[in-house]
């Protein structure tokens, strides 16, 4: 009876060991890295920096306790799976090709960001606010440049994923890029929550 139990601790361990190393498989630290670089290549000054977090305060100095055996076990199944987690390759010609092209389509695009007139969607794209905002000499390149940046970034999204060879992460990514591009956005431009409702960010 005591060797049924240890054999399926063991197999509870060694279960749990797995399903961690599902969920850290996408490597979402290296996706926000990689998304920030690549925003701030786009937008150039337009792009902000978030402020660092305060630092936690201080705790009590008390001897933290002993870890048990199954935190030691823990530990040595689980650290292999984190430090196996890579970095996300953003230099391939196609990526460098699409944030070249959305960093020239930012200078017509910056106006009416800052008017309102267009906005950040919640799924990482680009789409019109407010159509009244936009002269209507203006709507038809409006709408094509909209289009035009759509696709670059659904391409980009993508080609990351592709070019670090699974293709499975393209959502997460789209994820990842879609808060990163909200969280650097300037002050006064328009974005989609996730109920899909318009927010001007303070």
């Amino acid at each position: 009876m005591i060797k049924l139990l240890r054999w399926w601790s063991l197999v509870m361990v060694v279960g749990l060991a797995a399903c961690v190393t599902i969920n850290i498989y996408f490597p979402a630290a290296a996706a926000e890295k990689a998304a920030d670089r690549i925003i701030e290549d786009v937008w150039e000054q337009d792009a902000t920096t978030p402020a660092a977090p305060p630092p936690p305060a201080e705790q009590e100095s008390a001897a933290p306790p002993p870890p048990s055996a199954w935190s030691r076990l823990l530990d040595f199944l689980l650290t292999p799976a984190a430090a196996a987690e890579p970095n996300l390759d953003i230099s391939s010609p196609a990526i460098e090709r699409l944030t070249a092209s959305m960093e020239r389509r930012h200078h017509q695009l910056r106006p009416y960001f800052q008017s309102g007139a267009i906005g950040l969607t919640h799924d990482g794209l680009v789409a019109i606010r407010e159509a009244q905002g936009i002269p209507l000499k203006d709507r038809t390149r409006v709408n094509q440049l909209i289009a035009a940046e759509n696709n670059d970034r659904n391409a980009l999204y993508r080609e990351i994923a592709r070019a670090n060879g699974h293709p499975e992460w393209e959502a997460q990514l789209r994820g990842t890029f879609a808060r990163r591009w909200i969280q650097k956005a300037p002050p006064g431009w328009w974005y989609q929550n996730a109920q899909g409702q318009w927010v001007q960010k303070r």
